[in-house]
């Protein structure tokens, strides 16, 4: 049965919690699921409690945010490793980095959206949760300036937009090498959408590969066939492996819980490659 590595919660900026993501995948007839929330491993917690409720598999997670030449690009780090020293202070920084970036794209948006307020976003963000761009897609919604993230995110939210402000973050190649020297195992997320196309060459994939990098997900919503094929023979040249996730968000994206999958004997792989990488 398959797995979907690529989840997120409201510990980040997904719509329902760790055990109701993990409950969801149970009824969805997964095998197992990975909790990947942003810059943050709060979530797991709570996530493994479901697992063993259920009776599937956990597989522990965070997607970390990088950047490559000035575009944001996520790497999803699998494994228990999100309380490593080094690991929790990158991201313990970029979570910080990540509330005044907030702030600063409401207050350009009030140029266009005059209703949309920081403290209404600021509401929607609980505390010990990583703020992100769909907490104002939701505020948007509310307003009635937009009817679903996905289409804040067409538009006012996109990164090439106007109102687009980045945030700090650590190198790519610096994450994959932080996240295998903590024992886990580093795959690129959704490596052929438009933030990250730009600048994942062939080239920079092969360094990544020789610095630890375990695998590309080839297998997502923003890829379509031409892509997965491109990633999948990349993945094939240089050793990796290649899997499948939702990306799911709850109710606040059109992503859907199960809809690409990594087969059980990828997870194994993912998992033994790392020799940290285990299931809660």
């Amino acid at each position: 049965m398959p797995y979907d590595l690529h989840t997120h919660s409201t510990a980040s900026d997904g719509t329902t919690t760790p055990a109701q993501v993990v409950r969801a995948a149970a009824e969805a007839g997964l095998s197992g699921v990975a909790l990947t929330d942003h810059d943050t491993g709060v979530g797991l917690g709570e996530a493994a409690a479901a697992a063993r409720e259920v009776g599937i598999d956990l597989v522990p997670g965070v997607e970390i945010s990088t950047s490559v030449r000035g575009r944001s690009v996520h790497l999803l780090g699998y494994g228990d490793i999100t309380a490593t020293t080094a690991l929790a202070g990158v991201l313990a920084g970029t979570v910080e980095s990540r509330h005044g970036r907030l702030r600063q794209i409401v207050e350009r948006l009030g140029a266009v959206v005059p209703g949309l307020t920081v403290a209404d976003v600021v509401a929607r963000v609980p505390d010990g949760v990583t703020p992100g761009r769909p907490h104002i897609a939701d505020a948007l919604v509310a307003i009635g300036a937009v009817p679903h993230r996905d289409a804040a995110f067409a538009e006012l939210l996109a990164e090439d937009g106007p109102y687009y402000v980045s945030y700090s973050a650590p190198g790519l190649l610096e994450a994959v090498r932080m996240v295998t020297a903590a024992g886990g195992a580093a795959v690129v997320a959704h490596p052929g959408s438009r933030s990250a196309a730009d600048v994942l060459d062939d080239g920079l994939v092969a360094e990544l590969a020789a610095a630890g990098l375990v695998g590309l997900e080839v297998d997502h919503r923003d890829h379509d066939a031409p892509t997965r094929l491109r990633l999948r023979a990349l993945a094939g040249r240089l050793g990796l492996l290649s899997t499948g996730s939702s990306d799911f968000h709850g109710t606040g994206k059109q992503n859907r819980l199960g809809e690409n999958t990594t087969p059980d004997d990828v997870v194994a792989g993912l998992l033994a490659r790392t020799g940290a990488g285990r299931r809660l």
